[in-house]
């Protein structure tokens, strides 16, 4: 019988991939929401939309597919008759599905101070499942002297001997966009310390890139300087603040007043819950939204007051930030999953060093070669066969 109906039934052939690659779609200029949008897809179907160059949203496959039609710059109603067919759905599934996207890039595109990084998908799918093209983000530690007094870190390592200049580090921010990572933050050490900074997320911002800022806070003190930075571009910040330094505090302040999305790192050292507790709801009541936390040492005691301040952060309604490093400026942040290498580490992310050396992520010693002395091939080839290479 199934032989007799294939004849007149023709078996459903799955529909053809999005071809690999990089797509931009420009809104009119009498549209009455403008904005800009990068499409990078990847061989899996899955991809990375960047939004205004302010926000990536990860994409699964399936929301691929309708980030596509936008690309196309088709109507809602034209690119769900277009989904229809192709993956052989409801109109009215394509019709909703297709919608969702829509409020969800408008959303990012009117409203400033959001989530630089959001995962969207039309079924659920693992953030970071897949191997990527490239990477998704670029941690560059622009210098590893620290506030307030300039010294070195301690943690940075001797053969670290010299800083890229400016001009060098538009050289990395050029090949980061041309190898298609649409977002860097830039670390250290102290990155305010660096009088080029404005200057190199401009720069980045000109390109296309997302960009983040990592730091203790107190060059933020000053309403002009973060003024500068939100007019430079700057996407987001996350500072790592000092509670007995007014500036750093200051520092936080003036951050949490302005559309640049801010979110706070804590380290804990206490193996007692009160001290991270009485400054999570001091930041609280600030109005910090977004949270980052990790441990000094891998302790068991630390481990356990972690995950209970975890459980807080949860019940005072923050977000809690998981993925992103936290500046050396002020502790040692290295924490409880580099005992196990973070999920995306030497993937979705890579670190880079003052000198251009490239690392899986912060604190772990692999080189996988030099960004400016190297080929970009063999760095990538690197990463991918860490840890095991």
């Amino acid at each position: 019988m199934a032989s007799i109906l294939s004849r007149f039934i023709p078996k459903q052939e799955p529909p053809e991939p999005i071809p690999p690659g990089i797509y931009h779609y420009q809104a009119p200029a009498d549209s009455p929401i403008p904005y800009r949008l990068h499409l990078r897809v990847e061989p899996d179907g899955s991809s990375l939309m960047i939004v205004n160059a302010s926000t990536v949203l990860h994409l699964n496959e399936s929301a691929t597919a309708h980030a596509f039609e936008v690309i196309q710059g088709k109507n809602v109603a034209d690119a769900a008759k277009s989904i229809s067919h192709r993956y052989r759905v409801s109109r009215r599934q394509a019709m909703a599905d297709q919608e969702i996207l829509h409020q969800k890039i408008v959303t990012i595109a009117t409203f400033p101070d959001v989530d630089p990084v959001s995962f969207l998908g039309m079924e659920r799918s693992e953030p970071y499942a897949h191997t990527p093209s490239a990477p998704y983000r670029l941690d560059i530690a622009l210098t590893y002297f620290m506030d307030p007094d300039g010294a070195l870190d301690p943690l940075a390592r001797a053969r670290v001997d010299r800083e890229f200049n400016t001009d060098e580090w538009k050289r990395v921010l050029d090949i980061a966009w041309e190898k298609g990572i649409p977002h860097v933050t830039f670390t250290g050490g102290e990155p305010t310390r660096r009088p080029d900074l404005i200057d190199l997320i401009q720069h980045a911002e000109s390109l296309g890139q997302v960009t983040g800022l990592l730091t203790a806070g107190h060059r933020l003190a000053s309403q002009e300087y973060v003024d500068q930075l939100a007019q430079a571009g700057l996407d987001h910040l996350l500072i790592t603040p000092i509670e007995e330094d007014s500036a750093s505090l200051e520092g936080l302040h003036n951050a949490l007043a302005s559309d640049i999305f801010t979110a706070v790192h804590l380290t804990i050292t206490n193996p007692d819950l009160q001290p991270i507790a009485d400054s999570l709801n001091r930041l609280d009541n600030m109005g910090l939204s977004a949270i980052s936390l990790s441990v000094s040492e891998n302790t068991e005691s630390l481990a356990s007051v972690l995950a209970k301040a975890r459980d807080l952060v949860a019940d005072l309604g923050m977000e809690l930030i998981w993925n992103l490093p936290a500046p050396y400026s002020t502790s040692n942040p290295i924490s409880l999953e580099l005992e196990q290498a973070p999920q995306g580490a030497g993937r979705a992310w890579l670190y880079i060093e003052p000198d251009g050396d490239i690392l899986p992520t912060q604190g772990v010693n692999k080189i996988l070669g030099n960004i400016l002395r190297d080929s970009w091939d063999e760095i990538w080839k690197m990463a991918l066969a860490w840890p095991s290479s």
